[in-house]
């Protein structure tokens, strides 16, 4: 990619648009995306993409307008997604797991003048969902609670009424030219929104982080740098779309290497395995527990798995164990961490290739290139190696800001540029980043700052633990203690008191949980995060 000025060029001031086009020309008949029986190249994606901006510029979108896609990784998601973005319009992903009245929030909050939904997926007809929390207001458009929203199409074959079919929509930009298309996607400005990601709300409402094409470029061509992807590479997104880690460290990446995209709907194991062996998959990122139920899946020796060779992985617990046997039980060549949020553009730190397993494992990484990392004090002041505090960044990836949202921008970015991440971190002396947590989950007991996602890790080792939440839970003589909610393995018998007694001996006294309660399962967020104010609320 280097090598080629017309990349670059892409790169130091282009756009998506710019991006899918170069890649066409590029890579042509190269494989792009292939969808169970589907196989399209490089120049058929280029097509459909434009045939796509063509049918929303023919439905009225114009540059800056909001369009949303709420569906799972499917072919349709890229092409319709990728074409709104060529028409000029700013891409607004919807999580899958929302409910109706979470999707309608964020469809009114960002005034999407467009949607693109799937079909019934997973047995929920996400269109019923929408209508059951949209049905109150005076809209003229197909849901009356959201007045801006003036087309809903459906990636199906059929649609209820007042709704378009996918083909229907299709069919309506034929009399929009091939060279009406090109000279709108041309306009698109380097600097301009390519998207809005509203984040997961564990805090409160969503809010939206607003990524330019510039940002998105740089940052993923960075990726796509120092985790190795190449031309020719097989790269199986289970990683949704909505999501950054899915969007652009998946299909963007993809598009500026010319590795052929495999997206996969849901996330199964079963499914996996087959897909890594039938489409001899060399890229598999994830998280950790998609990697650990591989190595631990029964059948695994059943399948061909030996094409694998890079794997990206990413979250505040990463077993070092994992890492060495994904390395020696399945000979990957190149295992990374890497840590990042929406409003950074989903990549803030990320090991390099060459690291040892143990820098992969406790560790995320360095700063990426040409951005800085701090971590301060509750003062803002910066505070050395191996103590921790607050992560701030600093640079290129960082957001413009929250959508129509200033004063929420104005507490998350300082004014010289620093983006306050919320996370609780500690760097080593080479610059490397340990997320140890969140702030707002952070608890004090007896003067001693306990960071649930640490006593958590502990608490995994245990063998009859399969999940586990900690919160701090007010104490009249310590101010608060840690409260464990357990998750067993199936078959397992420990106790409260078992686990308790067992914490003693694996932790600090003032880390190790006062209660423990057992559930069947712990309330988790859309973004599969575990919501932590719930438990609080018990």
């Amino acid at each position: 990619m280097h090598g080629d000025p017309e990349m670059r060029g892409d790169l130091e001031w282009g756009t998506v648009p710019e991006l899918v086009r170069a890649a066409a020309r590029r890579y042509g008949e190269r494989e792009a995306v292939v969808e169970g029986r589907t196989r399209i190249s490089y120049a058929e994606l280029g097509e459909r993409v434009e045939h796509a901006a063509a049918a929303c510029m023919a439905n009225g979108v114009q540059p800056g307008d909001r369009v949303a896609v709420w569906a799972p990784n499917t072919l349709d998601w890229i092409v319709s997604a990728l074409g709104a973005v060529t028409a000029g319009a700013v891409l607004v992903p919807l999580n899958t797991r929302f409910k109706g009245t979470e999707a309608a929030y964020v469809l009114a909050r960002s005034r999407a003048k467009l949607l693109f939904v799937t079909g019934t997926f997973l047995g929920t007809s996400y269109v019923a969902s929408l209508r059951r929390a949209t049905a109150e207001g005076t809209g003229a458009g197909p849901l009356p609670g959201l007045p801006h929203l003036e087309q809903v199409v459906v990636l199906a074959d059929d649609a209820p009424q007042n709704f378009r079919t996918w083909k229907d929509f299709l069919a309506s930009g034929a009399e929009v030219s091939a060279a009406e298309v090109a000279e709108r996607a041309g306009a698109v400005d380097a600097s301009s929104p390519s998207d809005i990601i509203f984040t997961s709300g564990t805090t409160g409402r969503p809010k939206g982080a607003v990524i330019t094409h510039a940002q998105t470029l740089r940052c993923y061509d960075v990726w796509s740098e120092l985790a190795g992807l190449r031309e020719g590479d097989r790269y199986l997104i289970v990683n949704p779309f909505f999501h950054t880690f899915g969007y652009k460290a998946g299909i963007i990446a993809c598009l500026m290497r010319g590795a052929t995209m495999v997206p996969q709907p849901v996330f199964n194991v079963d499914t996996v395995l087959a897909n890594i062996a039938a489409e001899r998959i060399s890229v598999l990122p994830g998280p950790p527990t998609l990697h650990q139920s591989l190595l631990d899946h029964p059948a695994r020796a059943q399948h061909d798995l030996s094409a694998l060779r890079l794997v990206v992985t990413g979250a505040a617990v990463v077993p070092l164990q994992l890492v060495e046997r994904l390395r020696q039980e399945l000979h990957i060549g190149t295992v990374l961490t890497a840590y990042g949020l929406s409003e950074a553009s989903g990549i803030v730190t990320m090991c390099r290739r060459g690291d040892t397993a143990e820098v992969i494992a406790e560790t995320s990484g360095r700063a990426i290139p040409d951005t800085e990392v701090r971590v301060v004090s509750p003062a803002g002041d910066p505070l050395p190696a191996g103590r921790p505090g607050e992560v701030l960044v600093r640079g290129h990836n960082v957001m413009s800001g929250y959508f129509e949202d200033p004063q929420e921008t104005k507490k998350s970015i300082t004014p010289d540029g620093w983006l306050r991440t919320g996370d609780v971190g500690v760097l080593d002396a080479a610059g490397n980043l340990r997320i140890t947590d969140r702030i707002k989950d952070m608890f004090i007991v007896g003067g001693f700052n306990a960071y649930p996602a640490e006593i958590e890790q502990l608490l995994g080792l245990h063998p009859d633990v399969a999940d586990v939440a900690v919160v701090g839970v007010p104490d009249s003589r310590l101010g608060e203690v840690g409260k464990a909610y357990v998750v067993r393995r199936p078959g397992a018998v420990a106790t409260a008191d078992d686990l308790i007694a067992w914490s003693r001996r694996e932790m600090a006294n003032y880390k190790v949980p006062r209660a423990v309660e057992f559930v069947s399962a712990l309330p988790r967020n859309a973004s599969g995060k575990v919501v932590k104010r719930e438990l609080r609320g018990r």
